[in-house]
C-alpha cells in the first residue's frame, strides 16, 4: 500500500507536464452502474453513481460524488459472521466454560443492506492520449447504510441466555469514510465519453456492533457528458 501511494504521490506531481490533450471541456457530469463488495460481509451491492466536476486546470478537477446501491435500489445483501462482532468474547468465555455454544466463527447471520455515498475532493488528470483519459481521485466522504438483519430465533434465545441483548432487526448508521481510486475515460467525442473507475473505501460501520472497520471495493461504469471549455491560463 505505500508503494502504491508513493507512486501515487510521484504521478500526481508529474501530471501537469503530461496534460495534452487541447481544448480540454470545463465541466463533467457521469452518471452509471455501481457495484460494491465488502468481502468481510460477503456484502454484493449494485446500484447507480453520479458525479459532477469542474475542471480548474487540464490536470485538475474538483468535484462531488453521490451513489445509492442495494436493497431496493437494484439488489444488496450479506452476512455477517459472529467472530466479527462484540458477541464474540462473550461466545468463547461460555464455551470455555463448556457451554454448548458454537464458536463465533461458525455464526454467520443473512441481511440486506441499502448503502448512499457522497464524496467530494479533487480528481487528477492525465490526458496524454486523445482518445484515453487517465485520472486518479483521493475518497473522503460520508457512507449511510440501512441493515435489515434476519437473526435466527435460536441465537436470540442464546444471546438472552448469556445475559445480552438481541441485536435490533434495522440498523442505520452514518459515519466518514477515506479510501483512493481511479479509472479512465473513453473520449468518443469531444462531449461524450464512457468512465471506468474503480474505487477502495474504508469505513467503520455499525461500530456498537461489529468490531473491525469494513472495506469496500467499487466499480462503476457508463457514460460521461462534458461541456464548457477551459480558458488557457
Amino acid at each position: 500500500m505505500k508503494r502504491i501511494l508513493l507512486c501515487s504521490i510521484v504521478l500526481l506531481i508529474c501530471l501537469p507536464a503530461f496534460a495534452q490533450q487541447p481544448d480540454v471541456n470545463r465541466f463533467t457530469l457521469f452518471t452509471g452502474f455501481d457495484y460494491m463488495v465488502s468481502p468481510a460481509r460477503n456484502l454484493t451491492e449494485r446500484g447507480f453513481e453520479s458525479d459532477f466536476g469542474v475542471t480548474l486546470r487540464p490536470w485538475l478537477a474538483l468535484g462531488a460524488d453521490f451513489s445509492v446501491l442495494g436493497d431496493g435500489v437494484i439488489s444488496g445483501a450479506g452476512t455477517i459472521n459472529g467472530g466479527e462482532t462484540i458477541y464474540a468474547p462473550t461466545l468463547i468465555a461460555a464455551a470455555g466454560q463448556g457451554l454448548p455454544v458454537p464458536p463465533p466463527s461458525l455464526i454467520n447471520v443473512p441481511f440486506s443492506s441499502q448503502t448512499y455515498t457522497f464524496a467530494a475532493g479533487p480528481q487528477f488528470y492525465l490526458r496524454k492520449w486523445k482518445k484515453v483519459t487517465l485520472f486518479a481521485r483521493p475518497g473522503f466522504g460520508l457512507i449511510h447504510e440501512r441493515a435489515s438483519i434476519n437473526v435466527p430465533p435460536q441465537l436470540g434465545v442464546l444471546l438472552g441466555a448469556l445475559g445480552k441483548p438481541v441485536p435490533s432487526a434495522h440498523l442505520t448508521d452514518t459515519t466518514y469514510f477515506v479510501g483512493a481510486g481511479g479509472g479512465f475515460d473513453l473520449n468518443l467525442s469531444r462531449g461524450v465519453g464512457f468512465r471506468f473507475a474503480a474505487d477502495w473505501v474504508n469505513t467503520h460501520l455499525f461500530s456498537n456492533l461489529l468490531t473491525n472497520r469494513q472495506n469496500y471495493v467499487r466499480l462503476s461504469m457508463g457514460p460521461t457528458f462534458r461541456w464548457g471549455t477551459l480558458e488557457a491560463r
